[in-house]
Order: C-alpha cells, then sequence, then structure tokens
C-alpha cells in the first residue's frame, strides 16, 4: 500500500563545500539484464556495503514485466569494481557517466537506494540530459546522519580476525561472532558479511573500508546545487523508515520540482527487499506515468 505526501516549500541554500580535487572515473563492474528497446535502460544503483546483486530480483522481474534493458552496478569500492582512495558523490556520478557512455546510452532511468540514490541525484542535477527520470528508494538529498552507529560497524570490521584455511562457512560464522558485539542486529551482520571473500586462502573484505571510513562525511552529505533537475522524479520511502521525512521536502522541491514522494507501508530502509511486490508496482507505476 503507497502513502503519497504532499511537498512543502524550498528552504535557503546551506553554504558550498570546498572545493574538490580532480576526479578521475574508474570503469565499473555490471551486469546487463533484457536488451535494449525504446525505452531508455534502466540503471540501478546500490547502498552502502551493497553490490550489483541487491538489484539483481528487481531487475530481472522489471525485464519480465516490462520488457527492455536494465543494467545493475557495482559501486567504486564495492563488489568487483575498482579500489580508489577517493568516495565522493562527484566521483561516483562520473563513473556512471563513464559507463553510460561506454555502453552508448544517451539517456538513462536512474534508480538508486540510500547511498546509490544520492548518486543518482548528482548525476541527475550535473547532467540531467542523461537522465530522462530519477527514482530515489528511501533517501533524499540532504544530510543523513541516522546512520552515525555505521563508524563503529567499519571499525568492528577492520578488526575481524579469520585465520587462514578455515571453510567460507566456518568463515563467515567466526567473523559474525566477532561482529555481533557491535553489529546486534543479525540482518545487519549477514548483509555485511556478504562482503567477505576469500583470495588466495585469506579471508578479506571486498569493500574499501579505508576509503568508505575517510569519506564517511562525504557519503552522509550531500553537494549543493543550484539548479534543479527538470525531470521527473519519485522519492520512495519506506514508511517504518526515517530516512525520508517531511523535513526534507523543501530541499526535495527545491531540486525537483516535479517530484513525487511515496511511501510504501510497512517496509524500512531496504523497500525493495521489505515489500518487494509493492515496490514493483510502484516502480511500474512511476514509469507509465506522463
Amino acid at each position: 500500500m503507497l502513502r503519497r505526501l504532499p511537498l512543502g516549500s524550498p528552504r535557503g541554500l546551506r553554504p558550498p563545500p570546498a572545493a574538490r580535487s580532480a576526479v578521475t572515473a574508474v570503469p565499473l563492474a555490471h551486469a546487463e539484464v533484457g536488451v535494449r528497446g525504446t525505452r531508455p535502460p534502466l540503471v540501478l544503483l546500490h547502498g552502502i556495503f551493497g553490490n550489483h546483486g541487491n538489484f539483481q530480483t528487481v531487475a530481472k522481474a522489471l525485464v519480465r514485466r516490462v520488457g527492455g534493458q536494465v543494467l545493475t552496478l557495482d559501486a567504486r569500492n564495492h563488489g568487483s569494481s575498482p579500489h580508489s582512495p577517493l568516495m565522493t558523490y562527484e566521483a561516483m556520478s562520473l563513473d556512471v557517466q563513464h559507463l553510460l557512455t561506454q555502453r552508448g546510452i544517451d539517456k538513462c532511468i536512474l534508480v538508486g537506494h540510500s547511498m546509490g540514490g544520492k548518486t543518482a541525484m548528482v548525476l541527475a542535477l550535473q547532467r540531467p540530459d542523461l537522465v530522462e527520470r530519477l527514482i530515489s528508494v528511501d533517501i533524499s538529498p540532504t544530510s543523513t546522519t541516522l546512520i552515525s552507529e555505521f563508524p563503529a560497524y567499519i571499525s568492528a570490521m577492520k578488526s575481524v580476525n579469520i585465520p587462514a584455511g578455515l571453510s567460507r562457512s566456518a568463515a563467515r560464522q567466526l567473523a559474525d561472532n566477532q561482529l555481533s558485539s557491535v553489529v546486534q542486529d543479525p540482518q545487519l551482520r549477514q548483509f555485511l558479511l556478504t562482503n567477505l571473500v576469500e583470495v588466495e586462502g585469506r579471508y578479506i573484505w571486498r569493500v574499501n573500508l579505508d576509503a568508505i571510513s575517510h569519506h564517511f562525511a562525504d557519503i552522509m552529505s550531500f553537494p549543493v546545487f543550484h539548479k534543479p533537475y527538470p525531470g521527473p522524479a519519485l522519492f520512495l520511502g519506506g514508511s517504518k523508515s526515517p530516512y525520508i521525512s517531511s523535513r526534507d521536502y523543501p530541499e526535495i522541491q527545491r531540486l525537483f520540482p516535479k517530484a513525487d514522494v511515496q511511501f510504501i507501508e510497512g517496509a524500512g530502509h531496504i523497500v525493495h527487499q521489505d515489500k518487494f511486490e509493492e515496490f514493483i508496482t510502484a516502480v511500474l507505476n512511476f514509469l507509465s506515468s506522463p
């Protein structure tokens, strides 16, 4: 069940951030489902500590129901994409732009969850010519202070010690035990443990914890923009999640004047996992809207 809320009025601008150094794109690992049709391809962007597999079931469902092509991406420092010491939204946006150019895509539909939602918004604001429409899943173009416990999670992940020679299941169980005192939610621990991989007999984290930790303030914040994105946008939140609230509506309206804000009843932060069918329906309705 969807609950739609009205937007408020614009609020004042924030002060500009410090100047950024030159940004170089990295080639993103990705997967493609379906074949390109008349509609621009959908590009799905995961959240922090995720990978392209988080949206794979969504991608297959969308292709099965409406055809076309869907790309799921690994962000830099995540999944199978290259590591880089830089982890800003400007950098992550440039990565996606680089991939679009590589794939010959001159217009796409962006769907991003959490960190991926902010990346999608930055790309739409920087290069509106590349984005036909935008879906931001449970995140707004504002600073996010709600997951301030993540630095503690990063420290806990760095301190995990797995001896060589263990089976994958034994290694995961040992890591789970070591994380449990800090990361108390079993579901969240299992999500983090998807990043534990074996390389040459050693278990390591495939996410770049150093870069994420160093740029954590950047990931939690949102760059300043003055010119809005003119295309259709959907901000799709979970009713049980605090990541989109009425406090965010003025900034959403300022930067995305054609935005619609909807909430899926009973969903938490990972909307597409908690209420899969309702999420797919909301996406399809938005894709078919004017």
